[in-house]
């Protein structure tokens, strides 16, 4: 049995958004994330920390808030903590925790997934991982509990809120590229490149990995796409909607000597970017899925046996990254190869982020300073 103690509650400190919505629901005119201070007791396990956060938010949590993600074993429960992109200072320690090399001051990170049993093949798919904000209380609030075997060390050069964006959109990117064993040299078309996923992908596929990147989005996203390190941007509003895309994927062909992108890595969380992915493909290409659209669950459009196996398709899922992923994400931002488009807000203006974020008007991210 793993020793407890209590710790006092912090009077004054802001407190967890709460989302109590029912499945399905997806508000479009009235939406409400309410700040309340917690009357609990922390309890720290033998191996918790606890620290104070500075927290990114994330798409993902709108669609755990909304209970938009139909997949998701069951809805999110009321009065669940949301956030899982938290950095911050360790502050207190289990008994057992300066096991693992963590300190009081030590800044770490609080990831998607929360915590795993550490022995699975690979730990972003442990059956007894916890995810922040849905199966455990996540990054939404001034204090938060992280197991300290698996909370990520934030490199000294690197800001707490440039830091927190790479925790999950970061991860999540560089693991879909990885999975697309896409090359030097090779092409990989971003779908969504100017969104909080996608314009991280855009950096770390052109910068970091050294691919030739095709950036799709809505044309007010042009620059950040071109910024971020595409060599070409195409507007999605410029071709047909009634084609199933196949306007678009002729122009990704012809920027790629008539040959089609390595592979198709979809940001978005959109069904008809997954229909049109498909014909965007060479021959071996490889299409990750990354975005997760929301509402009843929709097969990939144009996605035919016959078309998979003349052209040696792959269709790759990709949820987030490994702890060493990360570590080896976040040195990249330590040295300046990527860095977040983000903008910083306080704790009282989540609920305006989510309304911008559901009408798509968000370029990059937007961190929570909990300070």
């Amino acid at each position: 049995m793993a020793r407890m103690f209590s710790e006092p509650r912090h009077r004054g400190s802001l407190a967890p958004i709460h989302m109590p919505l029912d499945r399905g629901s997806r508000p479009r005119t009235s939406m409400k994330c309410t700040l309340h201070e917690s009357e609990r007791n922390h309890d720290l396990l033998e191996t918790d920390t606890w620290f104070r956060t500075h927290s990114g938010v994330c798409h993902s949590d709108f669609g755990v808030m909304t209970n938009a993600w139909k997949a998701l074993p069951y809805p999110t429960q009321p009065g669940q903590v949301g956030g899982h992109e938290g950095v911050g200072k360790v502050v207190k320690l289990g008994p057992g925790a300066d096991m693992t090399g963590i300190k009081i001051g030590d800044r770490v990170g609080i990831k998607w997934v929360a915590s795993a049993c550490g022995t699975c093949r690979t730990d972003v798919c442990c059956v007894k991982g916890k995810v922040s904000g849905y199966y455990t209380p996540g990054t939404f609030q001034q204090y938060v509990l992280g197991p300290a075997h698996y909370v990520t060390p934030i490199p000294d050069s690197l800001p707490s809120d440039a830091a927190a964006p790479m925790l999950c959109a970061g991860i999540t990117v560089y693991a879909a590229l990885k999975r697309s064993r896409a090359r030097p040299g090779n092409w990989v078309v971003i779908s969504g490149a100017g969104g909080g996923l996608g314009h991280l992908a855009t950096q770390l596929s052109s910068r970091g990995l050294g691919h030739r990147v095709i950036g799709i989005d809505h044309g007010s996203k042009k620059d950040l796409v071109l910024k971020s390190g595409a060599e070409h941007f195409l507007d999605i509003t410029e071709f047909p909607s009634n084609d199933n895309g196949k306007a678009l994927a002729e122009k990704v062909i012809s920027l790629t000597d008539g040959m089609g992108a390595h592979a198709v890595i979809v940001c978005t969380a959109s069904n008809a970017a997954y229909a049109q992915a498909v014909s965007f493909l060479r021959m071996n290409g490889a299409l990750v899925c990354v975005g997760v659209p929301e509402n009843d669950p929709v097969p990939i459009g144009a996605a035919f046996p016959a078309t998979l196996i003349l052209k040696q398709l792959s269709i790759i899922g990709s949820a987030v990254g490994t702890r060493q992923e990360a570590i080896e994400v976040l040195d990249f931002a330590a040295r300046g190869i990527i860095s977040t488009h983000f903008g910083v807000e306080k704790m009282d203006k989540l609920t305006e982020v989510f309304e911008q974020m559901e009408k798509g008007q968000l370029q990059g991210r937007v961190v929570l300073d909990l300070s």
